[in-house]
This record gives C-alpha cells, structure tokens and sequence, in this order.
C-alpha cells in the first residue's frame, strides 16, 4: 500500500473560489457577504477529481491521499476571525464530501480557522468538529497567520500549548503548514514555505517542547524545508546550545515528507534523516506541475525518487505506508478497520 500523506484539493470547483471571493468583497460591503455556502454538486466534485488527483494516483500507482484544503487559499491574513472561520468550516466540510464520495482513495486532514492576533485555542472547535465528527486523522497547522510577516509566537511558546493539548488528547498529527504570503519579499511556494519549514524545525531545537507533550508529533512538509541539507549545522547548533542529541530532542516527534522535485534532493534525505522519519508525498497538482525536461517526467512524480532509492523493500514500504500509519494513528485504526 502507498500512502500519500501530502494532498490539497487545488482543483476544487470554482464555485468555492466564488464564494471566498464574495467574502472579500464583503470586507468592503458587508450587505454583499454570501448568505451560504457555496453549491457544488457530487459530479462536480468527481469531474474535479477524476481527470487529476484520481487519475495521477492510477497512473503513478498510489492508493491513498491524506487530503487537506488547498493550503495556499487559507489566507488566515485575510478579513477578521469570523471571515476566517467561515472560510475554514466550508473548506472541511468540502473535503468531507470528497471522503465520502472516495473513501478509498482519500483521507480528511482539516484547515484550521487561525487569524493573525486570536488565540489558536480558538481553533479548537472546529479540530475537534473535523476529527469528532468527520472524521479526519489530522490538521494543517500555521506557523503564520499573517502571512509573510511572522507575527505570531514561535511554535514552542506557551501560546500554542491549548492547541496541543487538544492534539495530544485526539491522538492526532499536525503538518506544518503556511499559506499565501503577502509580503513581497517572499514568494509562497518558493520561499516562504520553505522558510517555515526551516524554522519551525529551529524552534523545536531552542526548546522542550517535546518534554512537555512527548506524544505530539509534527510533519514538516517539502522536505523538511533547508533542513536535512543542512544537518551539521542543525546538529552543530545544538551542541553549541548544549541541547540534547536531535535524535533524542527532535527526531521521536518530528516528521518529513519527500515532496523534494529531484532525484538527488530525494537521496540525501533518505541518507540524512532515519528511514523511520519519512513519511511519502507528493503534493501533486499542488506547486511544481510541469514536466523535468531532463527526465521527461512530472517533477512532483515523487514515488519515482523513492523506488530509485538503495533502500531494501522494508524500509521502502515504511516510507511508503508504514510511517504514515504510525503517525496518523486515526488512518491505521481506520484502514484496520476495513481489512487494510
């Protein structure tokens, strides 16, 4: 079984597009806000699905995707805390109807309601609506809300411990996650997700968070960001911080995922980071959708990189599926439950 764990609806009908844009325009016109939400019916969602997502899966020979609202359009930054959580409650409840229509070949993994000033306990409700309710094994957490400017707390402050505490009650994973950037300096897939990634790895570092919550457990996405091309450093930094070893202070609670678009990007995580630290995903139809010229193939084609890997079968297939079922426990009970 190959397990997709890095998946964004990025084709979504324009419907849901409509109706953030409505949003928006209400920020300026109140009497203007969408009075609902937006009206997709079932074909559309499969028409969106069956000629991407679902025929990438058949033809790259994947069998599930842990799909999560496109993470670029959760735009926190954007209107107060209400817009926000309207936006959010619609996208989850988006991908629940993707679930329901493809139980097999998806897996919910909710946006969160944050918003640049709020308290992120008040995006409990709606992980616990998702998890509770429909059923979804995990959350995008962003580092971010103000998209570009890095206005909140780092992860390991206490700001973000009601949260966490609400993870470690559900037994449910975070991927770290930013959105859409609105500051120049930074462009979103280029930059500014990398950025996050390569920070939120240096916070777990100057901290005890995992001390505090030893069940927690992150992903960190696109490879971990500058990190496993820079483990000496990371590994220097610690030491001359007199922290702990990373693989006693970091590595039992964090996660990468191999969303790097290159062979050799794909080797030297594999030969830095443990085998038991990889999670596969492809983010496909997500930031890099073209063809490499140099290998004829689509760049975010990533289960290619990792069959070329010299690892034995084993430590592939934990690559594969076996890491994702460890760190999504809700995904192992739920594949167990159907004989999977």
């Amino acid at each position: 079984m190959i397990i997709d764990c890095h998946g964004h609806y990025t084709t979504a009908p324009g419907e849901l597009q409509a109706f953030r844009d409505a949003q928006i325009v209400a920020l300026r016109d109140p009497a203007r806000a969408p009075q609902r939400g937006p009206a997709i019916a079932d074909d559309q969602i499969r028409e969106s699905l069956e000629g991407a997502q679902l025929r990438l899966q058949r033809e790259r020979g994947t069998d599930l995707t842990i799909f999560s609202p496109r993470a670029s359009a959760m735009a926190h930054h954007v209107g107060d805390e209400q817009t926000s959580r309207a936006w959010t409650r619609v996208c989850n409840d988006l991908i629940h109807r993707v679930v329901q229509l493809y139980p097999d070949n998806f897996v919910g993994v909710c946006q969160l309601p944050q918003s640049p000033g709020v308290p992120v306990a008040n995006s409990i409700a709606e992980l616990d609506r998702c998890v509770q309710e429909l059923g979804f094994v995990g959350c995008n957490l962003n580092p971010d809300p103000s998209g570009g400017h890095w206005t909140a707390p780092p992860l390991t402050d206490r700001h973000w411990y009601p949260f966490y505490e609400k993870m470690v009650e559900l037994d449910v994973p975070a991927m770290v996650h930013v959105s859409a950037s609105c500051n120049p300096n930074f462009h979103a897939t280029g930059a500014h997700y990398i950025n996050a990634d390569t920070t939120a790895f240096m916070q777990f570092i100057q901290s005890d968070l995992f001390r505090e919550f030893p069940t927690l457990r992150f992903i960190i996405p696109h490879g971990g960001g500058a990190v496993p091309y820079h483990w000496g450093r990371y590994r220097g930094l610690a030491q001359d911080m007199k922290r702990p070893p990373l693989a006693e202070l970091v590595m039992r609670n964090v996660y990468f995922d191999t969303c790097v678009y290159h062979q050799a990007g794909i080797d030297l995580l594999a030969r830095v980071i443990p085998v038991e630290n990889i999670l596969f995903g492809s983010e496909m139809v997500g930031a890099v959708r073209g063809v490499d010229p140099t290998t004829g193939h689509h760049y975010d084609d990533t289960k290619r990189y990792v069959d070329a890997l010299p690892l034995s079968a084993a430590d592939k297939q934990r690559i594969f599926a076996g890491n994702a079922r460890r760190v999504f426990t809700r995904l192992d009970a739920l594949l167990k439950s159907r004989g999977r």
